[in-house]
C-alpha cells in the first residue's frame, strides 16, 4: 500500500469529501465507501464496513473514519493527513459561512436556504445509510429490523434513539442466534 504519493491521493479523496459533507459527515459515507472501496480498491467492503462499525462506537465525532481509512492506508502520516483533509477545508467555511449568517441574523434568505438544504442533508445522510445497509450482511432479518427502526423514528422523532438502536441490535442478535 506504500506509495510515493499516497498522502496526496488521501487529500484528492477527502478535501472534496469534505466540501460536500452538508448535514454532517454521515452525509459522505457512501461517497467515502465508493472512494476507498471501488475506485481506489484502498480496503475491501468487508474491512469499510469494520472501520465504519468502530467509528460509529469510539466516543468522537463519527467523521473519525477517514482517520482510520488514512491509518489503515499510510500509518499515522495517513492518519493526519486524512483527517486534516477531511476537517480542515469544512471548517474553514463553516467558520467563515458562521460569521456572515450572524452578520445578516433574520433575513428571509436564510429560512429559505435553510428549508431548501434540510432535504438534500437528510438526503446524503440517507444514502449513506443505505451504502452501509447494503454492504452488510442483507439478510431480510437485517432489512426488517431496519424498516421498523425507521418507521419507529419516523412516527416519533423526538424519541431517543439509544433505546430503539438498543433493542435493534438486541433482536439482531437474538435472530442471529436463532439462525
Amino acid at each position: 500500500m506504500k506509495d510515493d504519493n499516497i498522502l496526496w491521493q488521501l487529500v484528492l479523496v477527502f478535501t472534496p469529501l469534505s466540501l460536500l459533507s452538508l448535514g454532517g459527515g454521515q452525509s459522505v459515507i457512501a461517497d467515502i465507501g465508493k472512494q476507498v472501496v471501488d475506485n481506489r480498491g484502498w480496503l475491501s467492503q468487508a474491512d469499510f464496513v469494520d472501520l465504519f462499525a468502530v467509528s460509529r462506537a469510539a466516543p468522537g465525532p463519527g467523521s473519525l473514519l477517514s482517520t482510520m481509512i488514512g491509518w489503515r492506508i499510510d500509518g499515522f502520516a495517513g492518519a493526519v493527513v486524512a483527517s486534516l483533509a477531511y476537517f480542515l477545508p469544512s471548517s474553514l467555511i463553516a467558520f467563515a459561512v458562521a460569521r456572515v449568517w450572524n452578520r445578516y441574523r433574520g433575513q428571509a434568505w436564510q429560512g429559505m436556504l435553510e428549508r431548501g438544504l434540510a432535504p438534500l442533508a437528510t438526503g446524503l445522510i440517507l444514502s449513506g445509510a443505505f451504502a452501509v445497509l447494503l454492504s452488510s450482511s442483507g439478510t431480510v432479518s437485517t432489512w426488517l429490523i431496519v424498516a421498523a427502526s425507521a418507521a419507529v423514528f419516523i412516527l416519533r422523532p423526538k424519541l431517543n434513539p439509544l433505546p430503539i438502536l438498543l433493542l435493534a441490535g438486541l433482536v439482531k442478535v437474538a435472530v442471529s442466534a436463532l439462525a
